[in-house]
Protein backbone atom coordinates (compact mmCIF):
# COMPACT_ATOMS: atom_id res chain seq x y z
CA UNK A 1 0.00 0.00 0.00
CA UNK A 2 1.35 3.40 -0.90
CA UNK A 3 1.45 6.30 1.50
CA UNK A 4 -1.36 8.73 0.60
CA UNK A 5 0.68 11.50 2.25
CA UNK A 6 3.97 10.69 0.49
CA UNK A 7 4.09 14.15 -1.03
CA UNK A 8 4.02 15.70 2.41
CA UNK A 9 6.97 15.90 4.78
CA UNK A 10 6.51 12.74 6.87
CA UNK A 11 9.46 10.44 7.51
CA UNK A 12 8.86 6.97 8.99
CA UNK A 13 9.76 6.76 12.69
CA UNK A 14 8.07 3.65 14.13
CA UNK A 15 6.88 0.94 11.76
CA UNK A 16 3.63 -0.97 11.94
CA UNK A 17 5.62 -4.03 13.00
CA UNK A 18 7.42 -2.17 15.81
CA UNK A 19 4.12 -0.81 17.08
CA UNK A 20 2.40 -4.18 16.97
CA UNK A 21 5.24 -5.92 18.80
CA UNK A 22 5.52 -3.30 21.53
CA UNK A 23 1.75 -3.00 22.07
CA UNK A 24 1.56 -6.77 22.51
CA UNK A 25 4.36 -6.66 25.10
CA UNK A 26 2.72 -3.75 26.94
CA UNK A 27 -0.54 -5.71 27.10
CA UNK A 28 1.34 -8.66 28.59
CA UNK A 29 2.91 -6.39 31.26
CA UNK A 30 -0.48 -4.91 32.12
CA UNK A 31 -2.22 -8.30 32.11
CA UNK A 32 0.33 -9.62 34.61
CA UNK A 33 -0.55 -6.75 36.97
CA UNK A 34 -4.36 -6.98 36.72
CA UNK A 35 -6.45 -8.15 39.65
CA UNK A 36 -7.78 -11.61 38.84
CA UNK A 37 -11.53 -11.81 38.31
CA UNK A 38 -11.99 -8.05 38.60
CA UNK A 39 -12.77 -5.87 35.65
CA UNK A 40 -10.27 -3.05 35.17
CA UNK A 41 -11.56 0.11 33.53
CA UNK A 42 -9.38 1.19 30.61
CA UNK A 43 -9.96 4.86 29.75
CA UNK A 44 -9.14 5.89 26.19
CA UNK A 45 -8.05 9.51 25.95
CA UNK A 46 -9.59 10.76 22.73
CA UNK A 47 -8.84 11.41 20.02
CA UNK A 48 -5.21 10.41 19.58
CA UNK A 49 -5.24 7.16 21.56
CA UNK A 50 -8.02 5.31 19.78
CA UNK A 51 -5.84 3.10 17.54
CA UNK A 52 -3.37 2.27 20.32
CA UNK A 53 -6.26 1.64 22.75
CA UNK A 54 -8.05 -0.76 20.40
CA UNK A 55 -4.87 -2.73 19.67
CA UNK A 56 -3.88 -2.83 23.35
CA UNK A 57 -7.24 -4.14 24.54
CA UNK A 58 -7.17 -6.94 21.95
CA UNK A 59 -4.18 -8.38 23.82
CA UNK A 60 -5.27 -7.84 27.45
CA UNK A 61 -5.85 -11.09 29.30
CA UNK A 62 -8.63 -10.69 31.80
CA UNK A 63 -11.89 -8.83 32.13
CA UNK A 64 -11.95 -5.21 31.04
CA UNK A 65 -14.38 -2.32 30.90
CA UNK A 66 -13.99 0.40 28.30
CA UNK A 67 -14.47 4.10 28.84
CA UNK A 68 -13.70 7.21 26.83
CA UNK A 69 -12.61 10.67 27.84
CA UNK A 70 -11.85 13.61 25.58
CA UNK A 71 -9.37 16.37 26.32
CA UNK A 72 -7.72 19.02 24.24
CA UNK A 73 -4.60 21.09 24.77
CA UNK A 74 -3.57 21.59 21.14
CA UNK A 75 -5.48 24.09 19.07
CA UNK A 76 -4.20 23.35 15.58
CA UNK A 77 -0.52 23.98 16.25
CA UNK A 78 2.44 21.78 17.01
CA UNK A 79 2.75 22.52 20.72
CA UNK A 80 0.34 22.55 23.60
CA UNK A 81 -1.45 25.75 24.50
CA UNK A 82 -0.98 24.85 28.17
CA UNK A 83 -4.72 25.11 28.75
CA UNK A 84 -6.33 21.69 29.03
CA UNK A 85 -10.06 21.40 28.50
CA UNK A 86 -12.40 18.46 28.85
CA UNK A 87 -14.25 17.75 25.59
CA UNK A 88 -15.95 14.49 26.64
CA UNK A 89 -16.51 13.21 30.17
CA UNK A 90 -16.76 9.63 31.40
CA UNK A 91 -20.16 8.00 31.35
CA UNK A 92 -19.31 5.42 34.02
CA UNK A 93 -18.55 5.63 37.73
CA UNK A 94 -14.93 4.77 38.60
CA UNK A 95 -15.33 4.98 42.38
CA UNK A 96 -13.53 2.07 44.04
CA UNK A 97 -12.41 0.62 40.69
CA UNK A 98 -8.99 -0.11 39.19
CA UNK A 99 -8.41 2.34 36.34
CA UNK A 100 -5.77 2.58 33.63
CA UNK A 101 -5.57 5.75 31.54
CA UNK A 102 -4.48 4.94 27.97
CA UNK A 103 -2.83 7.95 26.32
CA UNK A 104 -1.11 8.40 22.97
CA UNK A 105 1.74 10.66 24.13
CA UNK A 106 2.98 12.25 27.33
CA UNK A 107 5.23 15.19 26.64
CA UNK A 108 4.80 18.29 28.83
CA UNK A 109 2.82 16.35 31.42
CA UNK A 110 0.19 19.11 31.58
CA UNK A 111 -2.65 17.04 30.10
CA UNK A 112 -1.82 13.96 32.14
CA UNK A 113 -1.51 15.99 35.34
CA UNK A 114 -4.96 17.45 34.67
CA UNK A 115 -6.42 13.99 34.00
CA UNK A 116 -4.84 12.42 37.08
CA UNK A 117 -6.13 15.21 39.33
CA UNK A 118 -9.61 15.02 37.82
CA UNK A 119 -9.83 11.23 38.01
CA UNK A 120 -8.34 10.97 41.53
CA UNK A 121 -11.17 13.20 42.77
CA UNK A 122 -13.57 10.45 41.65
CA UNK A 123 -11.91 8.06 44.12
CA UNK A 124 -10.81 5.04 42.07
CA UNK A 125 -9.16 2.20 44.00
CA UNK A 126 -6.09 2.51 41.78
CA UNK A 127 -5.11 4.79 38.93
CA UNK A 128 -2.32 4.00 36.48
CA UNK A 129 -1.02 5.55 33.27
CA UNK A 130 -0.21 3.71 30.05
CA UNK A 131 1.23 5.80 27.24
CA UNK A 132 2.36 4.73 23.82
CA UNK A 133 4.92 7.52 23.56
CA UNK A 134 6.86 9.53 26.12
CA UNK A 135 8.77 12.65 25.06
CA UNK A 136 10.76 13.68 28.16
CA UNK A 137 12.52 16.59 26.40
CA UNK A 138 9.25 18.57 26.61
CA UNK A 139 8.49 17.79 30.27
CA UNK A 140 7.13 20.67 32.36
CA UNK A 141 5.40 18.59 35.04
CA UNK A 142 6.57 15.22 36.30
CA UNK A 143 3.78 12.65 36.06
CA UNK A 144 3.90 8.94 36.87
CA UNK A 145 3.98 6.61 33.87
CA UNK A 146 3.33 3.00 34.79
CA UNK A 147 3.50 1.53 31.28
CA UNK A 148 5.38 3.13 28.38
CA UNK A 149 5.64 1.95 24.81
CA UNK A 150 8.48 4.10 23.48
CA UNK A 151 10.58 7.00 24.72
CA UNK A 152 11.02 9.31 21.74
CA UNK A 153 13.13 12.27 20.75
CA UNK A 154 11.81 15.83 20.60
CA UNK A 155 10.14 15.45 17.21
CA UNK A 156 6.57 16.09 16.04
CA UNK A 157 4.95 12.73 15.31
CA UNK A 158 1.79 11.80 13.44
CA UNK A 159 0.04 8.58 12.52
CA UNK A 160 -1.43 5.64 14.43
CA UNK A 161 -4.03 8.01 15.89
CA UNK A 162 -1.81 11.06 16.35
CA UNK A 163 -2.66 14.04 14.19
CA UNK A 164 -1.74 17.44 12.89
CA UNK A 165 -4.85 19.58 12.31
CA UNK A 166 -7.00 16.40 12.40
CA UNK A 167 -5.01 14.78 9.58
CA UNK A 168 -2.72 11.71 9.45
CA UNK A 169 -4.49 9.71 12.21
CA UNK A 170 -5.12 6.98 9.63
CA UNK A 171 -1.46 6.21 8.98
CA UNK A 172 -0.71 2.66 10.22
CA UNK A 173 2.76 3.73 11.42
CA UNK A 174 4.20 6.72 13.26
CA UNK A 175 6.07 9.28 11.23
CA UNK A 176 7.98 12.45 11.97
CA UNK A 177 6.49 15.49 10.35
CA UNK A 178 8.74 18.28 9.21
CA UNK A 179 7.40 21.74 8.59
CA UNK A 180 7.98 24.73 6.45
CA UNK A 181 7.91 27.79 8.69
CA UNK A 182 4.46 28.81 7.36
CA UNK A 183 2.88 25.38 7.89
CA UNK A 184 3.78 25.09 11.59
CA UNK A 185 2.18 28.36 12.69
Amino acid sequence: MTNPYAHEHIAPYLTQEQLSERVSKLAAEISADLQPYESTIFICVLNGSFMFYADLLKHIEGPTNTAFLGVSSYEGGTSTTGAVRLTLDLTIDITGRDVIIVEDIVDTGLTMSYLLESLRSRKPRSLKVCTLLHKPARKKIDVPIDYCGFVIEDVFVVGYGLDFNQRYRDLPYIGVMSFDDEQAS
